[in-house]
């Protein structure tokens, strides 16, 4: 559990997790990060702990932290299960799973393990998307700002806002996909693997992620108030109306830097989690799914949300 994710308090939400599991007479031990650093080692215990037991690896936090321990949690053999705790939750919310502790800790007790899709950038995981460019900045702000004022939808949008204005820079990259090279010039790059957020911004090509399939998009280069316009299309669902919008299903996507360009990486966003990795930068849907505990009764929207 990420004692920094969401609003809730860390004592209350500990509190009403042992609650429901002693109820239900449920074995369980948690294990708690101060700190994001504290993530990935105490991920890998909780492997070793459900493996030992026969258990299931259990995730409460953001996407960030749910990332960090699916990463462990991957291949393992053992169900893994997310608590969410964050601000947008995409990956819970797209499969059912309630954004109130104890709703979903009790559907926990009552869950089935379902194969979920999960994506690759350099054999790192991602659930929710992928992306550099402009995306990665954008949530660097939006961190910066959320220390700042606090954590909502509303200054993660103003966060949005000041990164467009703020970086005007563009990705001069070659890509290949499907056996085709092509060079494009764009501001940045997103690789998305969760259909209700592609929905939520209006690509229709989300549908693809069910047939093993990513869906890469990226707009061309505009000016700044074009871009703030790009923006709202995206916030009010209408992203893939927009002509300077490419959005394509694919496999597997190598991005490079254009040949004259000396550089040797790139800062890579993986589900809210901003880090470095050296070219070519290779997105693509991993052979292996994740073994999800999917709620017999899903959330609806509205408590999921």
């Amino acid at each position: 559990m990420n004692a920094g994710s969401g609003h809730s308090d860390t004592n209350e939400t500990q509190t009403t997790i042992r609650e429901v599991f002693d109820r239900a007479g449920r074995r369980h031990e948690l294990l708690l990060a101060e700190k994001g650093s504290d993530i990935p080692g105490l991920a890998r215990r909780a492997v070793e702990l459900a493996k030992a037991q026969d258990g299931i690896v259990v995730a409460a936090g953001g996407d960030g932290t749910i990332n960090a321990v699916a990463q462990a949690a991957l291949g393992c053999g053992q169900p893994f299960a997310v608590l969410p705790q964050g601000t947008f939750n995409y990956f819970g919310r797209e499969h059912g799973i309630s954004q109130d502790t104890r709703i979903a800790t009790e559907a926990l007790l009552t869950a089935t393990p379902q194969s979920v899709q999960v994506g690759l950038v350099n054999d790192r995981l991602f659930l929710v998307n992928a992306s550099l460019g402009l995306y990665p900045q954008l949530l660097e702000d939006r961190e910066a700002f959320k220390q700042r004022f606090g954590r909502s939808r509303l200054i993660a949008g103003v966060a949005g806002l000041v990164s467009v204005l703020r970086n005007r820079r563009q990705l001069n990259l070659e890509i290949e996909a499907e056996g085709q090279t092509r060079k494009i010039r764009t501001p940045t790059l997103f690789v998305g693997n969760n259909a209700l957020q592609l929905k939520q911004i209006g690509i229709a090509e989300g549908a693809a992620l069910a047939h093993d399939h990513l869906v890469a998009i990226a707009p061309k280069p505009v000016r700044t108030l074009a871009m703030i316009g790009l923006m709202l299309r995206g916030a009010f669902g209408r992203l893939g109306d927009a002509e300077h919008v490419i959005s394509v299903p694919l496999r597997k996507l190598t991005v490079r830097p254009h040949r004259r360009s000396r550089r040797k990486s790139y800062k890579v966003a993986m589900d809210g989690e901003v880090t470095r990795l050296s070219v070519p930068v290779v997105f693509s849907v991993s052979p292996t799914p994740l073994l999800l505990m999917v709620p017999l009764t899903p959330a609806t929207e509205d408590s999921a949300a």
